[in-house]
């Protein structure tokens, strides 16, 4: 039984909603098909960029009063941005949920953007981005995108870079602004105790401004098409740690194998009982964190494993890597290990659909993606007909150590190359 409901206002924008009648709460986010894939290499992190500047004032409400309203209502407000979108979202009592979407509506479609505004934001980000680059975890998976999508957005960091960020200006700003926040770009979701038709008629009324047709273009971005060349990238820090990825092409997210891809992740490296968690860390102390992870876009994906461990396991925390990839590749399935990742995995959707804020993301990024929204039932049948021949067809695709691009954060970069050679030769050179 479907338990959400669509409305499509006359300028494009989409409505999805759930009840949930036992929450005294609704959870809304206001998504936006805008994200550092759908940027220019001269507007690298605008996208994160513009997300700062909505909390900065807006046609009707200072930042302060954003703040003080949502303080008053004993309310939750966020923004995030990721590669192919950005939400503005925010979690309040059903009786706010009319206040809270007034001011919501007023900073995504009428920020102030002064410049002032934008001068100080500049200097956030800027300490945001030297943030990231002293935090050696996430700069390794920065890299392994880059290595994985060379000369693509895919590649470049959600964030964007120092250069970008400071040759902003507001005109830029603004006009990407209005080509992305725009009817077919935007969805409304919102679950919990709620009723459709009236949200739908508050929003038509804060949405259905514009009286010009909708662009069937807008929000389309090109299909990535090519392939990834195993390559290596290293970045010399002086860190008592070396911080790895693996990194190769994934399933774009409409990909029915996305079920046992999930499954081959928890039993890789996704759960306290993964193949590499146990062999790793648990068995050998030679990793604090250890942990497969998995993106999946419109048209593409990213799959990847993290270890980081010192220069003296750094070779054989490699080399177990590379066999547990192999051997499930092989079929070498555990007593048992495929049926725990089932109930594992369904177990986890399960008990995240308790929370309204988890439910109104799933509906707002499958819309918005044009992904049919399926029931949890037919969601633990799909998990349950996966097969171990599948699993291990995937691991081969996917995991295969020798087409597998890798990047580093350490000390020494021939330390590096030399454990990395043994996933393929063709890495000692990079």
């Amino acid at each position: 039984m479907q338990r959400y409901t669509v409305t499509t206002l006359d300028d494009g924008e989409r409505i999805v909603t759930e009840r949930v009648r036992s929450v005294r709460s609704v959870a809304i986010g206001m998504w936006i098909g805008a994200g550092s894939r759908d940027e220019s290499p001269e507007q690298a992190g605008i996208s994160h960029f513009i997300e700062h500047l909505l909390f900065k004032g807006s046609g009707r409400y200072s930042a302060v009063e954003i703040a003080q309203v949502f303080d008053g209502l004993g309310g939750e407000l966020n923004a995030a941005t990721a590669k192919e979108y950005t939400v503005l979202y925010a979690r309040v009592l059903d009786a706010h949920l009319e206040t809270a979407l007034d001011v919501m509506s007023d900073m995504l479609l009428s920020p102030t953007f002064a410049e002032a505004d934008l001068v100080a934001e500049r200097e956030v980000v800027l300490e945001e981005i030297a943030m990231y680059e002293d935090s050696y975890h996430d700069l390794a998976h920065d890299l392994i995108s880059q290595a994985v999508f060379p000369r693509h957005p895919l590649g470049r960091p959600v964030i964007g870079t120092a250069d970008a960020i400071r040759r902003l200006d507001m005109d830029a700003v603004r006009a990407y602004h209005a080509e992305r926040y725009v009817g077919p770009n935007l969805v409304i979701a919102a679950a919990g105790n709620l009723e459709h038709e009236p949200l739908a008629h508050m929003i038509e009324q804060r949405f259905g401004r514009d009286a010009t047709p909708a662009d069937p273009l807008a929000g389309v971005r090109p299909v990535w098409v090519g392939d990834s060349v195993p390559t290596t990238l290293f970045v010399t820090k002086p860190s008592e740690q070396y911080h790895v990825c693996l990194g190769g092409i994934g399933l774009p997210r409409s990909d029915r194998r996305r079920f046992a891809a999930s499954l081959l992740d928890s039993m890789l490296g996704g759960s306290a009982s993964s193949r590499l968690f146990q062999e790793i860390r648990e068995r050998r102390g030679m990793a604090y964190s250890v942990y497969t992870f998995a993106s999946q876009y419109a048209d593409t994906g990213m799959i990847g494993v993290y270890v980081g461990t010192r220069e003296d396991n750094l070779a054989e925390c490699v080399r177990i890597v590379a066999d547990q990839l192999t051997l499930i590749g092989d079929g070498d399935l555990g007593a048992g290990e495929l049926e725990r990742a089932k109930e594992n995995l369904k177990g986890r959707i399960m008990l995240s659909m308790e929370s309204t804020s988890n439910r109104a993301s799933r509906l707002g990024k499958s819309v918005l993606t044009d992904t049919e929204v399926l029931s949890l039932d037919r969601i633990c049948a799909e998990i349950d007909a996966v097969e171990p021949d599948l699993v291990a067809a995937l691991a081969r695709q996917l995991f295969n150590p020798a087409e597998l691009s890798v990047a580093g954060i350490g000390p020494n970069e021939e330390r590096f190359r030399e454990a990395v050679g043994q996933l393929n030769p063709a890495l000692l050179a990079g």
